[in-house]
């Protein structure tokens, strides 16, 4: 005899109270958890092992409905500190096992519990490998969830809704994520286990973050290097940026399409790169400093999504283990000859990080911040602060 646990989710294969439409009309039904509601969005798949929390919260996941490949999603409940933004932007997660009762010592809540307090629409009990497969061989494609307990469904009108939703090609999502006003970051490091965030009181560098969609494990680890950083929102001038007066630049992750978004963007980084300023990008950063660099940028058929994606470092031949969201890239074809390819994926061979030959210019399409993922990359904040410390000693204002 077995016997259900507090807030376990129990899956019933003759009813349905949720399902996944997707824009070739094919139907998953299954078990909804979370917010009860629809959501649509792209559908995508992410291999990473652990760290759910800090994926779905994740501002890059905005316009997305995320397929979880690992089948034990939520067993470690979830708190308050694994957060990577202040609201959560992830239209809709999928998992493919029920929510057991979370077995970790830092648990405060019940992932389902979490999901309706976040109005995140889920769906459990489906074959996440069989969507993997299909998002593998066709290319990400629409869908929407649809959470309803009495199990009504108007497929038709789902549908509808999916193909009429335009996708994320040409869309800026970047504008809505972004911070509304600037602020200064509360200075906590990265967390450590048995001290959790700690606050550093030392700022002797000034970082200007623009936001496009920061992650706050970024911050953090500009907190660690003794930085001040300020966050501005993604269309704040370049003139207002200078008047802060800062060390450095960092262009943040975030969502959308980098053509989009770079429509107000390049002019800006365009600007602060003829300032001299070292420049640091992550992800949608990486993309928009190279459209500032007169390159271009196209939509992945799959993306990269997970915590075990190989990059090779070109300049010291060494490979990396990394953590990937990003479903956009730089065409190589456009680069000019002033720029440098630094990195590239061991997976499809796409362009991974560049450099400016002729200034302290450099960006990554990965998340050397690894959260989640491993650590191989920490060295890229390392490097950035070389570059802020030389030019924090130049008389520049």
């Amino acid at each position: 005899m077995t016997t259900k646990r507090k807030n376990q989710t129990s899956i019933n294969p003759n009813f349905s109270s949720a399902i996944l439409v997707l824009e070739n009309k094919s139907i998953f039904k299954g078990v909804g958890l979370g917010f009860q509601g629809e959501a649509t969005g792209e559908v995508c798949f992410n291999t990473s092992l652990t760290g759910y929390q800090e994926i779905i919260s994740d501002p890059s996941y905005a316009g997305q409905i995320i397929n979880f490949t690992f089948p034990h999603i939520g067993n470690v409940g979830t708190n308050n500190e694994d957060l990577e933004a202040d609201k959560i932007w992830t239209r809709g997660v999928i998992f493919n096992s029920e929510i057991t009762n979370p077995s970790n010592y830092r648990s405060l809540k019940n992932l389902d519990e979490w999901l309706k307090t976040n109005k995140i629409v889920g769906i459990t009990g489906l074959d996440t490998r069989s969507i993997t497969n299909y998002i593998r061989d066709i290319g990400a494609p629409k869908g929407t969830i649809s959470f309803n307990k009495k199990g009504n469904f108007n497929i038709k009108k789902l549908i509808n809704n999916t193909n009429k939703w335009p996708g994320l090609n040409g869309l800026d999502l970047a504008q809505e994520v972004t911070t509304k006003k600037s602020y200064k970051w509360k200075g906590f490091k990265t967390w450590r286990k048995g001290k959790g965030f700690q606050k550093n009181k030392k700022k002797s560098l000034k970082i200007v973050a623009i936001d496009y969609g920061i992650k706050k494990n970024i911050l953090r680890y500009f907190t660690n290097y003794d930085c001040e950083v300020i966050v501005v929102p993604c269309k704040k001038s370049s003139e207002e940026i200078l008047k802060l007066k800062p060390n450095g630049i960092f262009l943040s992750n975030g969502p959308g399409d980098p053509a989009a978004t770079g429509k107000y963007a390049i002019k800006i980084i365009q600007k602060l790169i003829k300032a001299n300023l070292p420049i640091f990008g992550i992800c949608l950063g990486h993309q928009i400093l190279a459209l500032a660099l007169n390159s271009k940028t196209k939509k992945m058929k799959l993306g990269h999504r997970g915590a075990n994606h190989p990059v090779k470092n070109l300049i010291n031949n060494k490979v990396e283990i990394t953590s990937q969201n990003h479903g956009f890239e730089i065409l190589k074809e456009s680069l000019s000859k002033n720029i440098q390819v630094t990195h590239k994926s061991l997976f499809d061979n796409c362009i991974e990080g560049i450099k400016l030959k002729n200034k302290p210019v450099f960006s990554v399409q990965y998340h050397p911040e690894s959260n989640p993922g491993p650590q191989d990359s920490h060295y890229l904040f390392s490097d950035f602060i070389k570059e802020v410390k030389k030019n924090a000693k130049k008389k520049r204002y």
